[in-house]
């Protein structure tokens, strides 16, 4: 008895994904003509012949999304993920998220677009190269970046290295001299830009930022973006005996950690110790922490609807936003006098 050729043996012959078969079996608009004729193609040459009614079930408006993020675990992606949740609330679509892990998401995240996608993907905070873009080409779903930029895809994108100049600015505007910095456990393009502006502004002060007052904590955890890791930095920085007059932490999570150690050792901040976080999470405020504000919540609901756009009219022109970062001044710094 001959092997009855199934959609699974036409998307291996074609070269794409099952999810790209089904479009071109039903016609979907965000497939292009070229991947379309491959898929038409290896139809012919295999002779296949899809069931009508697993047709028929598959043929039907976007539905379900996929977000994928590094961790759904962290305040910043909460605060992004609120956002998602109450702007796909009030449309007809459902989203299931799915974590790449901080560590390596780049391959985590390949390995879950090779498995398939949904009708529609969200991608936080994760670098698309050659390979990856390559794949996504062959679902032709809408997808929207957010936290990375390409030429390809709409984005909404962080000045990582804006937000980390306007904190060095900041800090040399209070008077500080003697300024350090926490940064994230993982080399990343967002602790590299933060920590780029940053050195920029003191070095347009005439600041130097000293190897001993830049630190990462020991914690692996979110990338080393955690309460933990800023604890840690600040107790290396006590046995290095560099403890700074001011520090710059690559996210508010740090912030907290590295003043429950600087209280720890009898130092107050900001008389002793100024710190300054990253992010503007809720906490932040009730805390007086000084931040660059992200508006994460925000951005999560523009990016939602940006989706909804490309659903109602695919050949909408690309809109790549970068999002500006604001300085908010709270009591864990101040001008000193």
């Amino acid at each position: 008895m001959a092997k009855k050729i199934t959609i699974y043996d036409v998307a291996k012959k074609a070269g794409v994904a099952i999810s790209t078969v089904s479009r071109v079996l039903n016609e979907s608009p965000y497939v292009s003509d070229v991947t379309k004729e491959k898929v038409q193609s290896a139809i012919s040459e295999l002779d296949f012949h899809p069931q009508v009614n697993a047709r028929m079930l598959a043929k039907r408006q976007p539905q379900i999304i996929a977000v994928a993020v590094p961790t759904f675990t962290t305040p910043f992606f909460n605060e992004v993920l609120k956002g998602v949740k109450d702007e796909i609330s009030k449309i007809d679509l459902d989203f299931i998220i799915y974590n790449t892990g901080s560590e390596d998401p780049e391959t985590n995240f390949k390995n879950f677009v090779d498995r398939g996608i949904p009708d529609g993907l969200v991608i936080f905070s994760i670098n698309i190269n050659p390979e990856v873009h390559k794949r996504l080409q062959d679902y032709d779903i809408p997808i929207i970046l957010v936290g990375s930029d390409h030429p390809s895809y709409d984005y909404f994108y962080w000045d990582n290295y804006k937000g980390g100049y306007i904190a060095g600015e900041h800090l040399v505007q209070c008077g500080y001299n003697k300024i350090g910095m926490i940064r994230s456990h993982t080399k990343s393009n967002i602790s590299d830009l933060r920590e780029k502006g940053f050195r920029d502004a003191l070095t347009k002060a005439g600041i130097e930022l000293k190897d001993d007052y830049l630190v990462t904590g020991i914690t692996r955890k979110h990338a080393g973006f955690s309460e933990e890791a800023g604890y840690e930095a600040v107790k290396i920085l006590e046995q290095r005996s560099a403890v700074p007059e001011a520090l710059f932490c690559s996210n508010d999570a740090q912030a907290i950690g590295a003043m429950h150690a600087l209280s720890e050792s009898g130092l107050r901040v900001p008389d002793d110790v100024a710190v300054m976080g990253y992010d503007n999470i809720k906490i932040s405020k009730y805390l007086g922490i000084t931040t660059i504000d992200q508006a994460m919540y925000d951005v999560g609901t523009r990016s939602i609807q940006r989706l909804a756009e490309r659903y109602k009219e695919k050949d909408i022109p690309l809109r790549q936003s970068v999002i500006e970062p604001v300085l908010i001044p709270r009591s864990s710094t101040r001008k000193i006098s």
